[in-house]
């Protein structure tokens, strides 16, 4: 009876029961298949936490991180910087420890110039648990970057060490941790981006002032400021700013020195999920084009960027972004018009700029800041941050020739 109960079915069903077999045969075929697969696929190894490295932030979210260059004993200070697409020793620095430099035809650009620059080959890096070997440092003049932030910068960390290894910058703890290239499970929580990497990394957001645009910039650590773009940008996207939008004069300084720009804010800025409103923008005649104009709108820099914690994985093109406790942190809208710089243990008002705060408090360059807001650390650091009291009038004492002259500055708003 069984016999004849499954040839019956056969005999009512033919193509159901070809079909049925067919089917149940092309499993097992894939799930064998898969299981080979499975066998012979390649797997890194996972990564490795190699060492922890602690840092300060300085004023507009620069990184500064301390290391030795073997064999000299001397601490040095480096600037954490993914706009830099190698690594690089101050030229004070590099005659000091009377390292061997070698000439060279590569330049690099900078927001006052380009410049042909010389090498140290072959340099080992000594950081906190970690030592680097086979680097090739380029060799600069950071003296303008040591006035600005008030602490010698001997050289800048990037791209050359970067790419060696998985790097997050955790901005909670203020510290770096290092791992081995390989499997990396990042956190949850936070949104990965997969950039355009050309030793220097480039991510795509959207601006919107009057009109709205995508646009591709570069993602700099270096940067103390959130947003760079060029004025050509500005022009070809329409992106045009009202009459009512407060537009000044302003100066930054950079590799090559310093450069006139226009300080203002910008409506909207999207980066991945993330939203950004009213966001404080420098914008920039690009004469040397740094931006990369037209394939790039400018920078995103580290005053934005520090809002998240960053894992960096050059070697998978990825960079993940984790919102931290200073995501919501104000942005600093003050506007005072003048520079003070650091030099030889004193701070000095090097620029002002014309109808500013700065220039009707009565300030002039070569002025000795003696305090601000009553404050006579000479640390420029503190006094930077005082400076973005907005509104306040900030008392000031400085030296002019030889005598001590006390003056009143008004914070004012790009906003």
């Amino acid at each position: 009876m069984q016999a004849i109960h499954r040839n019956r079915m056969f005999s009512l069903c033919p193509k159901a029961f070809c079909r049925k077999h067919f089917f149940l045969a092309s499993i097992a075929v894939v799930l064998v298949c898969l299981h080979c697969v499975a066998q012979e696929e390649f797997i890194p190894p996972p990564s490795r936490l190699l060492t922890t490295i602690p840092f300060q932030l300085l004023n507009g979210g620069i990184i500064l991180i301390r290391g030795q260059l073997d064999p000299y004993p001397d601490t040095l200070n480096f600037i954490f910087d993914t706009g830099s697409g190698g690594i690089s020793i101050d030229s004070t620095t590099a005659a000091r420890l009377k390292l061997h430099t070698v000439p060279s035809d590569k330049t690099i650009r900078g927001i006052a110039g380009i410049r042909t620059v010389p090498f140290a080959y072959g340099r080992t890096l000594h950081l906190p648990g970690i030592t680097t070997d086979s680097l090739d440092f380029h060799i600069n003049d950071y003296g303008i970057l040591s006035s600005v932030y008030g602490e010698n910068i001997d050289g800048i960390i990037g791209y050359s060490f970067i790419n060696r290894f998985i790097i997050n910058v955790d901005y909670d703890s203020s510290r770096i941790l290092i791992y081995s290239r390989g499997m990396f499970k990042y956190p949850k929580g936070g949104f990965l981006t997969h950039p355009l990497l050309f030793s220097l990394p480039v991510e795509q957001a959207r601006v919107k002032e009057s009109s709205e645009r995508n646009a591709r910039f570069y993602f700099d650590t270096g940067a103390g400021l959130c947003l760079l773009l060029s004025s050509d940008f500005i022009t070809d996207s329409s992106l045009l700013f009202t009459k009512k939008k407060k537009v000044v004069d302003a100066l930054a300084q950079g590799l090559g020195g310093k450069a006139l720009m226009k300080q203002s804010t910008l409506k909207d800025f999207r980066f991945g999920p993330y939203h950004f409103r009213n966001v404080p923008i420098y914008i920039f005649e690009d004469e040397y084009n740094i931006t990369s104009y037209p394939s790039l709108a400018g920078l995103i820099g580290n005053d934005l960027l520090r809002r998240f914690n960053v894992i960096l994985n050059y070697g998978r093109r990825e960079i993940y972004l984790l919102p931290n406790s200073h995501y919501r942190d104000p942005f600093d809208y003050s506007y005072t018009g003048m520079n003070i710089y650091w030099m030889d243990g004193i701070i000095v008002v090097s620029d002002v700029m014309k109808n500013s705060p700065a220039e009707r408090a009565g300030l002039k360059p070569g002025d000795i800041i003696v305090s601000i807001g009553n404050n006579f650390t000479g640390n420029i650091q503190t006094y930077k941050t005082i400076l973005q009291n907005i509104g306040e009038k900030v008392p000031i004492i400085v030296r002019r020739d030889t005598k001590l002259i006390e003056v009143s500055i008004k914070v004012q708003s790009i906003f």
